[in-house]
């Protein structure tokens, strides 16, 4: 038997699941959790990516340990974030993309390269966290002074297991710097920016063998988490999709990008994927409800939460993807200042929460239908979020598709299957 390890992090937690494949089935199980999460430091949000390289090699060797040999993994994160390197010194800190540091820069690089010019060549959705940005941001800052490298965070911690630094193609292109026509680094958009061409190294694709680690080969899947959950999910026909996480990725699979005035005005992303593009959306997220729990009632399981959110008549909603609820200090604050009336229990809080996104859902999915020129019947729902029956039924109802909602591992499930059809370099 071959068994293979995703490995697996989002923004607040992750995991170690073993793949192998039995009659014909591939068979999971997961080995080992950890929690991530930002943190502020110095006023910044950070990531501790000391504890996530250590959280990796435990899982590492657990999945070794309960299974015997391991004969290949991967690893596959949340896009746009990095770690700058001086060679092997990491400068600190790594910053999280939910920080504000681009806030100054992002006019500076539209007054360079247009916002409209540079949709049109990469394709990706404007948000304020966006890799380019975060760059440039560095280089007015002085950050890159002697740096030799940047690595995506699922890169850097293949890099510290195996020691060869990589640059995977769909989580490149989530950070605004990548050609839609070519599928490379857009050097020109680079050079304008001023930002140094060493930095940027040749584009590899999922499936490439880059190294070992304590006898176990080193691959790169899609790095990206969407990227492999696009890949995890069981469709008939190619049908529109939610990964359901701390972001709601709304998306379907187009052989080329979309770049028109329509998907460029309704902020729509060209993202890569595995043999296909990615025509995607960022929606906030189920960052909402987690948040509001935190704030609210940190102990209450989900389920009563749910319970309590369908018995609630609060019927008011809020625009899910505004600015204030990225990063607020209060959840609850962000919520009653977006409301013309203030929610008055906890369930008013979660059933407006869930509703919104659903209706954010809805929103997303005529524009969708509408840039593709294609009307669909179902929509996929996989990740954590597909477990809400109530967000699934009220999701069913503003969209008026067919959800086959699958509580399924479908990032990790991608992962693996990028692993078994692993080629060499």
């Amino acid at each position: 038997m071959n068994y293979h390890l995703a490995i697996d992090i989002g923004a607040s937690s992750g995991r170690h699941i073993v793949g192998w494949m039995e009659n014909g089935e591939l068979k999971t199980q997961e080995v080992y959790r950890f929690p991530n999460g930002v943190q502020r430091v110095d006023g910044h949000l950070t990531w501790n990516i000391d504890a996530l390289v250590n959280f990796v090699k435990n899982g590492i060797a657990i999945a070794k340990a309960t299974f015997g040999k391991i004969e290949s993994l991967s690893v596959d994160t949340w896009g746009v974030d990095y770690v700058l390197l001086r060679g092997a010194e990491e400068v600190r800190p790594c910053y999280a993309y939910r920080d504000s540091r681009t806030e100054a820069v992002i006019p500076r690089v539209h007054e360079k390269v247009p916002f409209p010019l540079l949709y049109r060549c990469t394709g990706i959705q404007f948000q304020p966290f966006n890799t380019i940005y975060q760059l440039c941001a560095d280089l007015e800052a002085g950050r890159l002074e002697g740096v030799t490298d940047f690595l995506m965070i699922p890169e850097y911690l293949l890099w510290k297991l195996c020691g060869v630094k990589s640059h995977e193609y769909t989580n490149a292109t989530t950070g605004g710097m990548v050609s839609a026509e070519t599928g490379d680094y857009h050097r020109e958009i680079l050079s304008t920016l001023g930002l140094p061409e060493r930095l940027f190294q040749t584009l590899r694709r999922p499936g490439t063998v880059i190294g070992e680690y304590e006898g176990i080969r080193c691959v790169l899947c899609a790095t990206h988490d969407t990227a492999s959950a696009a890949e995890g999910i069981p469709m008939e026909e190619n049908a529109p999709y939610i990964s359901s996480g701390t972001w709601s990725l709304l998306g379907v699979k187009t052989p080329k990008p979309i770049t028109d005035m329509a998907s460029k005005l309704a902020n729509w992303s060209n993202e890569g994927g595995v043999g296909y593009n990615r025509y995607q959306k960022n929606i906030m997220g189920m960052w909402l409800v987690n948040r509001l729990r935190d704030e609210l009632c940190p102990d209450k399981p989900f389920d009563e939460i749910v319970a309590e959110a369908e018995a609630s008549g609060f019927d008011l909603t809020v625009n899910a993807n505004a600015s204030m609820f990225l990063a607020p200090d209060s959840m609850k604050a962000a919520f009653d200042a977006a409301l013309s009336s203030p929610p008055q229990t906890v369930g008013d809080y979660f059933r407006c929460a869930y509703r919104s996104l659903a209706l954010s859902y809805q929103t997303a999915l005529a524009e969708l239908e509408r840039n593709t020129g294609t009307a669909y019947d179902k929509l996929y729902i996989v990740g954590g979020g597909a477990k809400n029956a109530f967000l699934n039924r009220l999701t069913e109802e503003a969209t008026g598709k067919t959800v086959v909602a699958l509580p399924i591992e479908a990032t990790a499930l991608g992962n693996l299957k990028v692993q078994m059809q692993k080629e060499e370099a």
